[in-house]
Parts: structure tokens; sequence; C-alpha cells
């Protein structure tokens, strides 16, 4: 497939337009902008607009597509299996509640009664806010249960029960959250803009033994909803509060082998079930577990 016809697919697919990088139609100009595009975000450039350089631009368009939300109403619980759960965080919202957000129709699998679940995975969202991060995976037809705002607000996005489209084989016994973190530093002065400060940032993460680029880290209220969220659905689901770890006890920094992920039940990272991601490199989890079990 040619990359004019690539981006033709793509652009139907997620639903971007030529006009977002100053071009009028598919063809070698857009190829060439989108190349520019993809050196100033430091990926590779090949002038092909797929999910990554998507985000990236719908990043980069959020300042002109964010609108005014009024205050939402926040709830004291979660759902897991159509129970409300109790959570130790006073800014939960529901997708049935004022100023949710619920996952699209088509992108997640309905299930009826209940099912097993053993695996709750933690991804940053490379995004600006949770609002971007729900219009993004609603466009690229996935789904994740929680999202984590910029201002630690809790968004759940459908019941635990159905099977959300986040972590790809293992979508079946996991539920898992899209912590808001553009993650490139670059983005640091749309963050002041916006009211948040700035971010810290991470330096010396490992992933699979690379040592991943300086790189926006997590505001502390959203690691402190992180913990909230974890302890609830320790409790909901009956998930272990349990991590992968080196022998030593310290975290686990490399993809686990097939007979030690199918094993394991707890709460993990993405890059921990591929080597394709590289999300939430730099989060302890071992610290945030001990922290709760404190």
């Amino acid at each position: 497939m040619s990359v004019i016809e690539y981006n033709k697919k793509t652009a139907s697919q997620l639903g971007w337009k030529p006009e977002w990088f100053g071009c009028e139609g598919f063809n070698d100009e857009l190829t060439e902008k989108i190349k520019e595009f993809q050196k100033e975000m430091g990926i590779g450039a090949d002038g092909m607009c797929g999910p990554g350089t998507f985000r990236r631009k719908f990043n980069e368009r959020a300042e002109e597509i964010e609108r005014e939300d009024g205050d939402p109403n926040f709830s004291d619980h979660i759902i897991c299996h159509g129970n409300p759960v109790s959570i130790d965080w006073d800014r939960v919202v529901l997708w049935t509640d004022e100023g949710g957000y619920k996952a699209k129709e088509g992108c997640y699998r309905k299930v009826n009664g209940t099912r097993e679940i053993d695996l709750f995975v933690n991804h940053w969202d490379v995004c600006l806010s949770s609002k971007i991060c729900q219009r993004v995976l609603d466009q690229r037809g996935i789904s994740v249960h929680f999202l984590i705002d910029n201002d630690g607000t809790i968004y759940q996005t459908l019941d635990t029960t159905h099977i959300a489209w986040h972590a790809g084989n293992q979508n079946g016994r996991s539920v898992g959250v899209e912590i808001s973190n553009a993650y490139y530093p670059r983005y640091q002065s749309k963050y002041v803009r916006a009211g948040h400060g700035e971010r810290p940032i991470k330096s010396g993460a490992v992933v699979n033994g690379v040592t991943l680029e300086d790189h926006t880290d997590f505001y502390p209220v959203q690691i402190e909803a992180l913990k909230a969220l974890t302890k609830a659905i320790h409790k909901g689901l009956g998930i272990p509060l349990e991590t992968p770890t080196n022998i030593n006890g310290t975290e686990y920094t490399d993809t686990l082998p097939a007979p030690r992920l199918k094993a394991f039940r707890g709460f993990v990272h993405h890059y921990q079930l591929t080597k394709r991601k590289t999300d939430c490199g730099g989060l302890d989890l071992v610290k945030l577990i001990k922290d709760i079990k404190d």
C-alpha cells in the first residue's frame, strides 16, 4: 500500500483531515508535511499518519477542540459488575453522571453477567487531558474502563463487567486505566496555560533495558488518585495487591515472559504485557502498592 493510500485509509478510520497539516488533499505535499511534523515530535518520519502520529496531532489541536464544561457531578463509588464499590476519593465521575465520559458503543465487548478479572493495567494516554483521551479512544475504536485526569478526577467509562479494548490478548482478563500525561516536555506550556502548572520531569526510567528519554511525569494528585483507584479495584474485584518484582523486590522493568504473565495476578504496567509499549515507565508500582498496604 502506498503512503498516500495509507493516509486515505487512516483518515477515514481515525477522522483526521489533510487540513490538519496545512494541505488540501492526499498527495506528496501531505506526505512531506506529515514527515516534518513527525520529526518535530521526535518519532519515525515515514509520512504516514497512523495512530501514534494522529494522537500527537490531536494534542496539537487540543486547544482548538476543547469546549467549556460545567462542573461534573461527583460520585463516592465506582461500579464493579453492576455493584457500587466505595472509593476513598472525592473526585469520581461515572459514565452515567453529568459531565461523565462514556465508552463509545462498538468500541468494547458487552458481557452479560460477570467475568473473571485478575489483571489491572496502567497506561499513560499521551494526551493533554482525559477529555481528549476519550475522543481519541472513540475515534480509534478502542476503550478503557477508567481515566485519571490532570486534576486527579477519576472517570469511569463503563462497567468492569464489559471487556474494554486496551491490552491486546489480555483484554479478557483485565481492566485498565489511562492516566493523562502527554509525555513530551514540549507540552509543558499547554499545561501551564490550562492552569495545572508544570509537570515533574522523569529521568532515567528504564523499560526492557532501554533508558527512556526524559519525559513528563504524573502530577502528585494523579498518583494519589491511582492509589485510591487501586485500593477500590482490589476491594471490588479481588485483584491481589501485587505487582511484578525482581528477586530483590524492586520494580520489574521488562516485559513478562509468557509463562510468568499467564500465572501472574495483580497490577501491571502495559510494557509488562508487550514489548511494543513503554507505559508507564518510571511509575513505581512497588512503592505505590506498599503505600496502600501500609
